[in-house]
């Protein structure tokens, strides 16, 4: 294999992992949000009555 071919395979495999890293640093954005969604609104919601109660439900 020439230098030129082994270089083009190597960019390949660097704008893969450049990809996989911005997926998963995409992922890890959306848990952070979601988890500080949670935070910020548990004391909001504690408060609020329950909408449903056990006895409401049909299945258990």
């Amino acid at each position: 294999m020439s230098i030129e071919a082994e270089i083009r395979d190597m960019k390949q495999h660097l704008i893969k992992i450049s990809e996989k890293i911005d997926e998963l640093l995409y992922e890890r954005e959306i848990v952070s949000i979601m988890k500080l969604t949670e935070k910020s609104l548990s004391e909001f919601f504690e408060d609020e009555p329950d909408i449903y109660r056990l006895e409401d439900l049909k299945v258990r």
